[in-house]
């Protein structure tokens, strides 16, 4: 679900999805609504019954020691460790937030799962890692993307100009919670970018002999790309 919400692809980690989505484990929303039924019932016991104000001030107490063991539990990440630890420092504006959200291909950016070589290497769709829209790079990666590599100079120009030269990910991610504006400079930078990198990454998957970049039909084609089609 937090896959969806996201609009990433299926291979990105449980814990970078639910950060990304601003969705707590489940574990932690059950243990919310566990120690609310049992308050409710201990307030019944001694006679009184709250009423809804009372009710959604301790919601909100119990949300914020969720909160508090989530961003402890987000301290020891077994994967996904560049978003979690992107989000990580500002995961309370990261929730409450009131502007932005996802989109396919800045979920890319900030996942590094996406059409970028190392990631397209890693599911066996390229041979090697190396970035085809620049000749200096044996590795393409999100932040090569974002921050280096040369084919984007006009789309990063646009981007520094209202976030900032610093497009480290934890950089950004606190200029993309921290106004409108610096969000949607964002997505029009991933927007821009990813989709010339689809583009020229489904040229090269029509014109290239090698095997696992070729298209495939039918249900070989399904299975084989169910763990990283997005939804």
């Amino acid at each position: 679900m937090a896959v969806r919400v996201t609009r990433g692809y299926r291979t990105i980690s449980y814990e970078a999805a639910c950060v990304l989505a601003g969705s707590p484990p489940w574990d932690l929303e059950a243990k919310v609504l566990a120690s609310l039924y049992r308050w409710r019932e201990e307030e019944r016991a001694r006679g009184s019954r709250p009423v809804q104000r009372q009710i959604a001030l301790r919601r909100e107490e119990l949300r914020q020691v969720l909160v508090a063991e989530w961003r402890q539990r987000l301290l020891r990440p077994t994967a996904g460790l560049a978003t979690v630890e992107a989000i990580r420092p500002v995961l309370d504006d990261w929730l409450g937030r009131r502007h932005g959200s996802l989109s396919f291909r800045v979920t890319q950016v900030l996942s590094g799962h996406g059409c970028f070589g190392k990631y397209l290497c890693r599911i066996d769709r390229e041979p090697d890692a190396r970035c085809h829209h620049c000749v200096h790079c044996g590795e393409d990666t999100a932040q090569h993307t974002l921050a280096e590599c040369v084919a984007w100079e006009e789309q990063r120009r646009v981007l520094t100009n209202k976030v900032g030269g610093d497009l480290s990910l934890p950089a950004l991610v606190q200029k993309m919670v921290g106004s409108a504006e610096s969000w949607d400079a964002v997505v029009s930078f991933c927007e821009d970018v990813m989709s010339q990198k689809e583009t020229a990454e489904r040229e090269r998957e029509i014109s290239t002999p090698f095997p696992g970049r070729r298209r495939r039909t039918g249900r070989r084609r399904r299975a084989d790309n169910a763990l990283f089609r997005p939804p």
